[in-house]
């Protein structure tokens, strides 16, 4: 069904079933912000309205946002996504995915070490996608694009720089400011190597925070020494350990499960050294693994760490 045509009687504010946007972001991981855009832009979602004015949704808006998710990861523009759920249409091939454009037009800003028009253009992005779907297909491709294109290039570490230090700032202000719309302990995420301000980590937390999880953040490398420490001092719910270039050995692995167990906490094991880790052998079963910032979202449903248990459905 048409969601903008759905000929309901408008809810109180006050019935049973309906929901108000916060709600839905929740359930959902889409922000009220982008679910405002897809209304005025494109139509995507037609909530009802109280009299007041306050947008209400029902389960069919809820499984309707989900489906819209669902063609968003597969890289269709968000301005062809309504035709294809409510048409069956396939959109035409050069507006079917959008990043490309994105990418380079991210790249360039880069070329010039134009922060503006780099804040600039992820923000426009951000307005439409939400978090999973721009990590996905804008970022994680950037970052890899500019490395290749970094490498042995004059001008390369200023653009890498620049981007590392633009990310930093960006996704710390958005994790601070859904930090302070969240309750509970926190996930901690923790370097084990690489430089401060290294995109990883803060992908993996802006990730778990847009899912309804707080975060803590330590960019800095910390030693396993260190991390009994870290947990004794912040009561979190579970830890995630980034390492990009890390040597995890079996020993380390023994250390980690140990911590783990000492302090009752889930535990993750995050980024490309994780794929090297002998942490899948049945003798560590404390330690979950994640390869890259996409993998953390299931690993943390699975270690029950999620609040909002049908983000991920």
């Amino acid at each position: 069904m048409n969601i903008a045509s759905d000929t309901l009687a408008c809810p109180s504010g006050n019935e049973e079933g309906w929901l108000p946007i916060r709600e839905v972001a929740r359930l959902t991981g889409v922000n009220p912000v982008t679910l405002r855009a897809w209304e005025r832009r494109h139509g995507l979602i037609v909530p009802h309205r109280t009299p007041k004015g306050h947008r209400l949704y029902n389960d069919k808006h809820v499984q309707r946002i989900r489906r819209i998710l669902d063609w968003l990861e597969r890289g269709v523009a968000v301005g062809q996504v309504s035709q294809l759920i409510d048409a069956g249409q396939m959109p035409r091939s050069a507006e079917h995915n959008p990043w490309a454009g994105l990418q380079q037009g991210m790249l360039e800003a880069l070329e010039r070490l134009a922060e503006r028009q780099l804040d600039d253009s992820f923000n426009q992005a951000l307005a439409l996608y939400p978090p999973r779907t721009l990590c996905q297909h804008l970022l994680l491709p950037l970052l890899a694009t500019l490395e290749e294109r970094c490498e042995g290039r004059f001008g390369g570490a200023l653009e890498r720089g620049l981007l590392h230090a633009w990310l930093r700032t960006k996704l710390g202000t958005r994790i601070y400011h859904s930090n302070r719309q969240h309750s509970g302990p926190p996930l901690l995420v923790i370097s084990l190597d690489g430089t401060p301000g290294e995109p990883g980590p803060w992908l993996c937390a802006w990730l778990a925070v847009s899912a309804g999880c707080p975060v803590q953040v330590i960019d800095s490398p910390v030693s396993l020494a260190e991390l009994s420490l870290a947990l004794e001092r912040i009561p979190a719910r579970g830890l995630l350990l980034y390492a990009s270039r890390w040597a995890v050995t079996t020993d380390s692995c023994s250390e980690m499960q140990r911590i783990a167990k000492l302090h009752d906490t889930p535990l993750i094991l995050a980024g490309p050294a994780a794929r090297l880790a002998p942490t899948a052998s049945a003798e560590y079963p404390s330690i979950a693994q994640a390869e890259d910032p996409l993998a953390v979202l299931p690993q943390l449903q699975a270690c029950g760490l999620l609040d909002d248990e049908g983000y991920l459905e």
